[in-house]
């Protein structure tokens, strides 16, 4: 089946106006594969502890994010014929299994990093747990909410108060609430708007706002807001961060179009966008710090990847101008694919953990970062998406 496939879209792009950038569905998908297998070769128990420091449950952010580029492989995977789906599939399966299917710290959590891995389980079909964890926030949230005061009297509205945790919460609910939607819940929306009152706060009120409207893009926490510059004198933009909030507004998005703010994170989407098309380098990444190509600069692979994960399924659903993004999608890919992928599917220029371009530094092709599967999880996400949109 995925032999057809591929023998049809190699077809199809040749007579396209991208042909230089032509690749085949095949190809990608054995790019994936082979960053893909190498990591489970090397974790073979999905659901043991990390040991990076320190021991630490594989139900973390970090792994919580691998394991939604592995869910989309393995669908991909079932779409298009693959031979790998089962493996995949039992490989997500006995993680989740490893943690019963429950957010790190448990059900009574507030920490976006514990519950990241709840997309992924509700992505399985695996919702009490999540629920519960989701309830909680809900209950746990200061009605009617305002800005100014004290950060930790605004109830669960105001606990991301760092970029990273809209990707790592923001899916999490607008998939229950689609699970609720299909499951004939009138009340399903009650996720989706404790996500978007969130989001809300994180944009426009916490830390005086993390949202620059100016720039379009995002300052990571209140610690780089203005007056905080890079040290040559430019805006902070950290790229993995904006990257975060990029593919949170996507899986938003793509879980819940009946969600009636649908059209306040498309906006955000396309302003982001469009200034992220300015901040990418002429060798065709984005660098560590988004303004500032000395700050840090040189190839990284997880703000790249998030970005072109963003833009290939803009251009996919028809939001984003096909002639003009995709060929930067496209070549994009091509460049990720010869620079980082090693033959053995070790991935390089990957930013370790941090929160700014000076974190982890240097990012090179051989050096390992403290942890390696949140890197892996964008390039999954990235090819999987660019798959769709050469098949459409």
């Amino acid at each position: 089946m995925r032999n057809f496939i591929a023998f049809a879209l190699t077809i199809l792009l040749t007579y396209s106006p991208f042909t230089s950038y032509a690749q085949t569905v095949a190809e990608i998908i054995d790019a994936m594969e082979t960053a893909n297998d190498h990591f489970i070769a090397k974790y073979p128990d999905a659901g043991a502890p990390t040991f990076v420091k320190k021991e630490r449950p594989s139900n973390l952010w970090t792994r919580g994010v691998y394991f939604e580029g592995l869910y989309a492989l393995a669908d991909l995977e079932r779409m298009t014929g693959g031979e790998k789906a089962d493996t995949y599939y039992n490989y997500i399966c006995a993680w989740g299994a490893a943690h019963n299917w429950t957010p790190r710290n448990g059900v009574t959590t507030r920490d976006a990093d514990d519950y990241c891995c709840c997309q992924t389980y509700l992505d399985m079909g695996h919702d009490e747990a999540t629920i519960k964890c989701m309830d909680n926030l809900i209950a746990s949230r200061t009605t009617p909410w305002t800005p100014g005061g004290n950060e930790k009297s605004k109830g669960s509205i105001g606990d991301w108060t760092w970029i990273d945790a809209i990707q790592m919460g923001l899916p999490v609910m607008s998939k229950l609430s689609a699970m609720k939607q299909r499951q004939g819940d009138k009340d399903y929306l009650r996720y989706a708007e404790q996500g978007w009152m969130m989001y809300k706060a994180s944009r426009d009120s916490l830390g005086g706002g993390f949202f620059n409207p100016k720039d379009n893009l995002w300052w990571r926490d209140a610690d780089f807001v203005a007056p905080f510059k890079t040290p040559n004198g430019k805006e902070c933009y950290w790229s993995r961060g904006n990257g975060w909030v990029y593919a949170a507004l996507v899986r938003a998005m793509d879980a819940l179009p009946s969600d009636p703010h649908y059209k306040d994170y498309l906006s955000d989407f396309k302003k982001m966008s469009a200034a992220l098309l300015k901040c990418q380098q002429p060798d065709g990444y984005w660098y560590a710090s988004l303004h500032d190509a000395n700050d840090f600069g040189g190839k990284e692979l997880t703000g790249t990847a998030l970005f072109i994960y963003g833009m290939a399924w803009g251009v996919r659903n028809g939001y984003l101008s096909e002639s003009q993004y995709k060929p930067i999608i496209l070549t994009t890919w091509q460049n990720m694919v010869k620079d980082c992928l090693h033959p053995d599917g070790f991935l390089g220029y990957v930013q370790g953990t941090g929160k700014e371009p000076k974190d982890s530094q240097p990012t090179t092709y051989d050096k390992e970062p403290d942890f390696d599967d949140y890197g892996l999880g964008c390039f999954l996400l990235c090819g999987t998406e660019i798959v769709k949109l050469i098949s459409k």
